[in-house]
């Protein structure tokens, strides 16, 4: 029998599945080198960690008085990024572990990511998690991104679990916040060290603010079974 019955695990993608980041980073750096903006930087990036392409490309062209249609750009830095991330995308171990105890429990897994679905797609394939997730959902499917609590609630009709029961795998502080406004509990690995603080996280029931090289599947197994059985 599951230590974990009735419990279902959504991860968020980008920076908590796979380190997808720096191809984010490469893709929009020459996306916005060829519309005339030369200078973007990392730190730039990670103004968007957590945020969805849609929202980002739209603040791009304000910030920066691009000339292109979002819809053209969103459009170049999908092809872009599919392209670096077809060619390189690593899964983090402990977190694949993870999902590999969870599956072999039979606990319901989706996916809830800000990226296209396309690029979700291409990501759980070429890391050979799409044999985990069945459940997919893209912020494009839903009205609004995080912070808004919609691609949760919509993995969790998916996976037919009330969202009290869910528990959401999260790396950014939009995805903590829409975690907790989604009434879930969430297990949050900040991917930027210097956004540990940020009090989004703070609503998060387990916090790891050394993300990646803090989290190990078992260590978070063994917290999602104590709580789950004291509640």
């Amino acid at each position: 029998m599951s230590n974990l019955g009735g419990i279902s695990v959504i991860f968020d993608l980008d920076g908590t599945l796979v380190d997808s980041e720096p191809n984010y980073y490469e893709a929009g750096r020459q996306i916005l080198a060829e519309h005339g903006v030369p200078d973007f930087t990392w730190a730039d990036h990670e103004q968007y960690v957590g945020i969805s392409t849609q929202e980002t490309v739209a603040h791009w062209k304000q910030r920066y008085r691009l000339r292109a249609s979002v819809e053209d750009l969103i459009a170049a830095k999908n092809r872009r990024y599919l392209e670096l991330a077809r060619a390189s995308t690593r899964a983090y171990p402990e977190i694949r572990k993870f999902v590999e105890l969870l599956a072999a429990e039979g606990v319901p897994l989706a996916v809830a990511s800000g990226s296209s679905p396309e690029a979700i797609a291409a990501i759980l394939a070429v890391t050979g998690l799409d044999t985990q997730f069945r459940t997919v959902v893209s912020a494009d499917e839903a009205a609004h991104g995080k912070p808004a609590p919609d691609v949760f609630l919509e993995a969790a009709r998916r996976l037919g679990a009330a969202p009290a029961d869910c528990v959401v795998v999260e790396d950014a502080a939009p995805g903590a916040a829409a975690a907790h406004a989604a009434d879930m509990r969430c297990i949050a690995l900040p991917y930027v060290a210097a956004q540990a603080d940020a009090p989004e996280f703070a609503t998060a029931d387990l916090l790891l603010r050394g993300g990646q090289a803090e989290f190990t599947a078992r260590a978070a197994y063994d917290w999602l079974v104590r709580t789950t059985r004291a509640s």
